[in-house]
């Protein structure tokens, strides 16, 4: 964590130590953090160079470097200097450098731009090769702040399935949002319903379709990347980068399209699961068995109380947890209640 503050791991490491104590000698950091004492010392010294620690404790000269040694001397103790107050600079700092990491990157992407060899170079780039399509794909998703959208058809080429996860934690991990619609054969693949099932349980929204007309993923609503048929390059994977224009606004906006059809997946004890589609509805009489159901009610009073038999409550349960796509009866009723049936 503080790391990203300017600290190395050592450092970090004697620092995190000492917020579990008021004060403490080298020798007790040393033991603590598995570090050499020599090293700790040192480590302690710049520490308190910096601001971020202070000595608490000493005798003798009074200084923190020969605290620690002679005869009848104590060794000195450390503190930490308030963390609200040490930490800010380097706060401040780092806030800084990346304001001007971001001032260079808008400049560098205007010039680019603005100094293509021909019109369109601003607009469409045409990528070649298993490793430039991939440098380009991870491009796009590591650089992504806000919004990721995803087609996903067929099998991975360019970019394996373990590499594309990485960048889908990462995304993650930075808070951006992950919608992806897949084609219902993409699921079909080895391991595909188990990755899905582990990018719904890390924060992905997947949503299912019977077909898709393209592959494509979409930063930022910036750029998006989109694979070329191998066949017009050579037999070499290949991909357009397309920037923002016209052409940009239409692939949005059929994400949408394809979002706004799509049937939501959901993880279950046993893998993915898609929501029904919305002509599958429940029927009055389902949803008043189900209504008893929720309420505790036995099949057996339910029956009765409906004046069913026992087997016509216990089909329209089967086809309710069919439509539901529920393997037990509480995956029903947290379905039901997601789903607005009660």
């Amino acid at each position: 964590m503080l790391q990203a503050l300017g600290l190395g791991p050592a450092e970090e490491a004697i620092y995190t130590a000492l917020l579990a104590r008021p004060t403490a000698s080298a020798q007790d950091l040393a033991r603590q953090t598995g570090l050499e004492k020599a090293e700790t010392t040192r480590i302690l010294l710049d520490l308190t160079t910096r601001g971020l620690v202070a000595v608490a404790g000493e005798a003798g000269s009074g200084t923190p470097d020969s605290a620690d040694c002679g005869a009848g001397r104590r060794p000195a103790r450390y503190r930490l200097t308030p963390p609200s107050v040490a930490l800010a600079p380097f706060l401040v700092e780092q806030r800084n450098a990346l304001h001007r990491a971001e001032t260079a990157f808008s400049m560098l992407t205007e010039q680019y731009r603005s100094t293509a060899a021909h019109p369109a170079g601003s607009v469409v780039e045409v990528v070649v090769g298993v490793e430039q399509v991939a440098h380009r794909f991870h491009q796009l998703q590591r650089g992504a702040q806000r919004e990721l959208l995803v087609f996903l058809v067929g099998e991975p080429i360019a970019v394996p399935r373990e590499d594309a996860d990485m960048s889908e934690s990462s995304a993650l991990d930075r808070g951006v949002d992950f919608r992806v619609v897949a084609a219902k054969d993409y699921l079909d693949g080895p391991g595909m319903a188990k990755d899905a099932r582990a990018g719904i349980t890390a924060g992905i929204e997947l949503r299912l379709v019977e077909s898709l007309p393209l592959k494509m993923v979409v930063s930022d609503r910036e750029r998006a990347m989109v694979p070329l048929d191998m066949a017009d390059s050579g037999g070499e994977p290949s991909a357009i980068v397309v920037h923002r224009s016209g052409l940009l606004t239409a692939l949005v906006h059929l994400f949408e399209k394809e979002w706004a059809q799509a049937r939501p997946l959901y993880t279950t004890a046993t893998g993915v699961r898609a929501e029904p589609a919305a002509d599958q509805q429940p029927t009055e009489g389902e949803l008043e068995v189900l209504a008893l159901l929720l309420a505790g009610i036995s099949d057996r009073r339910a029956a009765s109380q409906l004046g069913l038999s026992i087997r016509t409550v216990e089909r329209r349960t089967r086809r309710l947890m069919d439509l539901a796509g529920a393997d037990s009866r509480l995956q029903l009723g947290w379905h039901a209640a997601r789903a607005g049936w009660l």
